[in-house]
């Protein structure tokens, strides 16, 4: 064991900003392949399903689902294998699922592309948390996983702007293709650049024996299941938000023109929530910046819930209160997801890659499970989305507070 330790310790490593940088952007392929495809929703409703608008939100739930779903096996896989083979696995499955998107059909066909272009995405989402779980521990793997969250939070800023232009220049299909691009230009760069960081005496063999253990080891853990079901209700709340967004601003405040360009002021306003919490989580605690995040954001909720159903706002105040409430929901988000990954992490790094998969998938399917429904109740206004994350960070509040006192 003493070996083991002085060889991880000995391992070479790039410098923390280039590695910071390296994996955000694999982590920022799962926002780019969100956020780009915003503007897009509009044109793929009226050119494959006319008659259910509502139906083109599917676009982005169906590869939330498919990373959900990947995510179980990319964590065990990277344990056994590496994490390095397992992102450039991912990749490659990644940039065929894009492909297929290009050239389907029709809107289910599409919608499985999809899936599997989630399933993909799982390999840079698990493992690159993995990786930071190899290099770091406690409090600074908290301050470098927000440091990665807040360019993953950032990468929105741009994406809806780069992808109407894509759009108005070579159409909708072709938003697929840039996805192939950026996915080829992160793995280079991990190929070329990034060491491995999980050595061969460190590897877990892949049989079911061991991943059953490792599942009953994490699942056994109170603070990974609380902070498990925490995750839900918030990434459910970005996901409802993210999936009813675009026809909010389009229809309800009859803005689309000028959506990505305010998508871009809600990202940046969130990458500021990283930047808080990586200065505030080294003195507050993750789990106590996470309690009171929750508790903002069930308070915000509900008042927002009250005023915009019973009309209290003024007009020129509808559309404003609205944005304010955006960006808290994208704020909530910088301030706990990164915090919550480390809470869970942090017992299991003999097996964080496991963890990683354990962690991201029930979170993720569980979160489009309740996002979906969300989504689809879109009447017109916000009141539904509202509503529902009020619930949300309610229940999550409460979680919290179970939490043992000594995570």
């Amino acid at each position: 064991m003493i070996d083991l330790a002085i060889d991880r310790a000995a391992r070479p490593r790039l410098s923390q900003t280039e590695f910071i940088a390296m994996m955000a952007m694999l982590f920022a392929t799962i926002a780019f392949s969100i956020d780009s495809m915003l503007p897009a929703l509009p044109q793929i409703a009226s050119a494959l399903t006319p008659n259910a608008p509502n139906a083109a939100q599917l676009i982005i739930t169906s590869f939330v689902l498919g990373m959900g779903i990947g995510t179980l096996f990319t964590g065990p896989l990277s344990d056994s294998f590496g994490r390095k083979p397992v992102i450039i696995a991912g990749a490659a499955l990644y940039c065929l699922g894009a492909m297929l998107a290009w050239a389907a059909p029709s809107l289910e066909t599409i919608l499985a592309a999809r899936v599997l272009q989630g399933l993909g995405a799982a390999g840079p989402r698990v493992v690159s948390l993995a990786m930071v779980r190899d290099l770091y521990s406690g409090r600074a793997m908290a301050r470098v996983i927000s440091f990665v969250m807040m360019v993953f939070m950032l990468v929105p800023a741009i994406a809806p702007l780069l992808g109407s232009f894509i759009i108005a220049v070579a159409g909708w299909r072709s938003v697929f293709l840039t996805f192939v691009v950026f996915s080829v230009v992160a793995t280079l760069w991990l190929m070329i650049r990034q060491p491995e960081t999980l050595p061969t005496p460190l590897r877990r063999k892949f049989q079911l024996a061991p991943i059953l253990s490792a599942l009953h080891e994490v699942l056994s853990n109170r603070t990974i299941v609380l902070s498990i079901m925490v995750q839900t209700l918030v990434y459910a709340c970005l996901f409802a938000t993210l999936s009813s967004t675009q026809q909010i601003f389009g229809e309800t405040f009859g803005r689309a023109d000028s959506f990505p360009l305010w998508f871009a002021l809600i990202s940046v306003m969130a990458g500021a929530g990283s930047l808080l919490n990586a200065s505030f989580v080294m003195r507050m605690g993750m789990r106590r910046m996470v309690t009171v995040t929750l508790a903002g954001q069930m308070i915000l909720s509900g008042v927002m819930v009250v005023t915009t159903a019973l009309h209290l706002w003024p007009a020129s105040l509808a559309f404003p209160t609205y944005l304010i409430w955006t960006i808290g929901v994208f704020f909530m988000a910088s301030l706990t997801i990164g915090n919550l990954n480390a809470l869970a992490l942090e017992p299991v790094g003999h097996i964080a890659g496991m963890a990683s998969s354990v962690i991201g998938a029930i979170s993720t399917v569980a979160s489009v499970a309740l996002a979906v429904p969300v989504g689809l109740m879109f009447d017109g206004t916000a009141v539904p989305l509202m509503a529902s994350t009020a619930v949300f960070a309610t229940l999550a509040f409460w979680l919290m507070r179970q939490l043992p006192r000594t995570a």
